[in-house]
């Protein structure tokens, strides 16, 4: 395991005045960033190749952001990272960071999360989930002490039928992969779709093992021939392997969304407004590359962290859960709205932004999709269906 340590002081001023009232109002703040390091599956194509430090570069960032703001209030800011091998000791990792703060933030994929949540040194702490995106962790295996910066399927799949209903795609054709995450993924958008009330129609899988580079003008025609007619191709391809080839190769000729086309992000280098340029600045200036989902899922976590101690004067586990679920609590995303964690299963509300490559296209909620409490709550488990009780709500 490798581990980093980044300190930052109490700011003074050049006259030497203390810029806290005085000494003992310091408050300290210790994260802990865990990354479980995963084997990338084998695919296709090795054109995006995964970041070494995704999402670690978001973690910096977010610590930057947050001793800007610290050293004025006399607060300090400290950040360790563990990077767990593939074969590594998860828990252990987990029960160390433990020993040293309440406030962790974990990349990892949803069983680890659970097991993370479940270790008894946890039961007081605030973990933030930056990794998972599985609907079961805002559901029944919701957790109390654990809350989301990463939206999860269900949101990202209610933007795309949003969008689908506006334009009155209302047929629609799934293609998806044979990994449990595509399976996942397909699973949460014929969900969404029927929700919104659209007519879900043919859904095959995708089980080529031949090189698509050389065959796919030829092999997708014939494979989505047996689709039928549609409005919209959906395609579910969580690891990025297959998706590519699909468009532009399909028997029909429609739009493709899902994994490929037309995609439901957390970020992407195409958000310019609200403020987002400069974020992306920022963050290239320290990566020396484009912002992805998972770096903006940790420095939300990062800046929700730091959002609540000014606010609260506090860096205790309890007390920053309790005003980050409470309705005082906003966090500037730069994507147009202030960000909220929801009461009843700890997902942080947010827009998802619909692009594709070199633009964005939309950004859901869409005009039109009200809700009582928030229009962001018409994006993914909305509290009546949750089935999240862990939250006490």
């Amino acid at each position: 395991m490798r581990r980093l340590a980044l300190l930052a002081g109490v700011f003074t001023s050049i006259f030497g005045c203390a810029v806290a009232t005085d000494a003992a109002a310091e408050t300290e703040v210790v994260i802990h960033y865990i990354k479980q390091e995963v084997a990338p599956p084998p695919t296709l194509s090795n054109l995006d190749p995964i970041p070494e430090d995704l999402g670690l570069r978001g973690a910096e960032l977010g610590l930057e952001d947050n001793i800007t703001t610290g050293r004025f209030l006399g607060q300090s800011y400290e950040l360790s990272v563990t990077r767990v091998p593939e074969d590594g000791d998860f828990v252990a990792a987990v029960e160390a960071a433990l020993a040293e703060t309440d406030l962790l933030v974990l990349d990892a994929p949803a069983d680890q999360v659970l097991t993370a949540a479940d270790i008894p040194a946890a039961a007081s702490a605030l973990i933030f989930n930056a990794g998972a995106a599985d609907v079961a962790l805002r559901a029944d295996a919701c957790r109390a002490n654990v809350l989301h910066t990463i939206p999860s399927y269900a949101m990202r799949a209610d933007a795309l039928m949003q969008f689908f209903v506006k334009r009155r795609w209302t047929e629609i054709a799934l293609v998806e992969g044979e990994r449990a995450d595509d399976q996942a993924w397909a699973d949460t958008m014929e969900a969404s779709a029927r929700k919104f009330g659209l007519s879900f129609g043919a859904r095959k899988t995708w089980a080529f093992d031949a090189d698509m580079r050389r065959n796919a003008a030829q092999e997708v025609p014939v494979f989505t021939q047996e689709l039928g007619d549609y409005d919209v191709l959906l395609v579910a391809d969580a690891a990025d392997d297959f998706a590519r080839y699909i468009s532009f190769n399909t028997w029909q000729p429609r739009p493709v969304a899902g994994s490929e086309g037309l995609r439901p992000v957390v970020w992407h280098r195409v958000v310019e407004q609200w403020g987002a340029a400069q974020l992306q600045s920022r963050f290239t200036e320290l990566a020396g590359r484009d912002m992805k989902d998972r770096d903006y899922a940790v420095w939300a976590a990062m800046r929700a962290i730091g959002e609540a101690v000014t606010r609260t004067g506090a860096a205790d586990a309890a007390t920053l859960r309790e005003y980050m679920l409470s309705d005082a609590f906003e966090l500037a995303g730069f994507k147009g709205r202030p960000l909220t964690f929801r009461a009843w299963n700890g997902q942080l509300r947010q827009p998802i932004p619909l692009v594709h490559e070199r633009a964005l296209v939309a950004q859901a909620p869409l005009e039109g999709f009200l809700h009582q409490r928030t229009e962001l709550d018409t994006l993914g488990l909305d509290e009546p269906e949750s089935g999240c009780s862990a939250f006490g709500n």
